[in-house]
């Protein structure tokens, strides 16, 4: 059965440490960037729907140690009323950041709805403790933010705690592999996790099909899909937030997403991190859509 598509705009830059030049992280311009290259219209969505964010801010919250922490917990307590009005059941769902912290707000959502599980395909983790970020930035604390780990006032929002269990998440393609502490974190949880060495040995397309086994193994209600781009390599997606020289090329992101978007379980997908700022052009961005509209398109074969 064919699967009508919605695609979900939220426009967030709080979850991002601006750097020294920018007035902004262009994060914010995603979505209207994606639409400029056509990606709306080849997705051609049952719906579009839109929530505005605030404005940019670097406010540093005292109490969580976390920029932007209340205008954060705001928004995705709207995203997650917002997500759950508007999606039919049977719809698959595309997210457009953005940054990676509009996490949390579908996580909200996913979790009101049931048991879910997420597959993390980032070049980062994202699963560390606030005093561990050189930015203290929710975008690199989403996966610990989601799975519990921080403040209550993140963590806990609406007594929802964990939003995932870490036992239902594949954390895929982290290339920061180089600092102890950062990795140990998510070494020492339950999370399925898979270096970009490890992702490799293993396999795209099978740790996909691993990742499905344990969705029906645990009847779960559903899952999730996090793609921030920076998991692709450096030479083929520069305009991101956090550049790192290894990851993964298109033809293993196909590999990967094909299964996975297959699935009638997939609740749906977040793109996050893409930056107009650092393409003007288009250069990265052209085959990048490329690549997401065949996959979306050609789901159900």
């Amino acid at each position: 059965m064919k699967r009508d598509i919605n695609i979900f705009e939220f426009p967030l830059n709080l979850g991002l440490k601006k750097k020294e030049h920018e007035s902004e992280p262009g994060v914010r311009k995603l979505a209207d960037w994606l639409r400029k290259f056509d990606f709306h219209q080849e997705i051609n969505p049952q719906h579009i729907f839109r929530l505005e964010a605030p404005d940019y801010s670097m406010e540093l919250d005292q109490e969580s140690g976390v920029l932007n922490a209340e205008a954060i917990i705001a928004y995705a307590k709207e995203q997650a009323d917002f997500i759950s009005e508007n999606h039919k059941e049977d719809s698959f769902n595309i997210m457009l950041g953005g940054d990676c912290s509009i996490l949390i707000g579908t996580a909200l959502a996913l979790k009101k709805l049931g048991n879910f599980g997420l597959f993390y395909l980032d070049g980062h983790t994202d699963f560390i403790p606030v005093h561990l970020s050189e930015t203290a930035a929710a975008a690199g604390l989403d996966l610990a933010i989601v799975t519990g780990m921080g403040h209550e006032k993140l963590t806990n929002i609406q007594g929802l705690k964990p939003y995932f269990l870490e036992e239902n998440i594949f954390c895929a393609g982290n290339a920061e592999t180089d600092d102890e502490e950062y990795v140990g974190q998510i070494i020492n949880s339950d999370i399925h996790y898979f270096d970009l060495y490890e992702l490799r040995k293993n396999g795209f397309g099978k740790t996909a099909e691993d990742f499905l086994k344990m969705v029906s193994r645990k009847t779960l209600d559903g899952f999730f899909i996090h793609l921030d781009v920076d998991v692709l390599k450096d030479e083929l997606m520069p305009a991101v937030d956090s550049r790192m020289e290894d990851g993964i090329e298109y033809e293993n992101l196909r590999e990967i997403l094909k299964p996975l978007l297959h699935s009638p379980l997939c609740f749906g997908i977040q793109i996050t991190v893409l930056d107009p700022d650092y393409d003007e052009n288009g250069t990265y961005t052209k085959p990048f859509v490329k690549n997401l509209i065949q996959l979306i398109k050609n789901k159900e074969d």
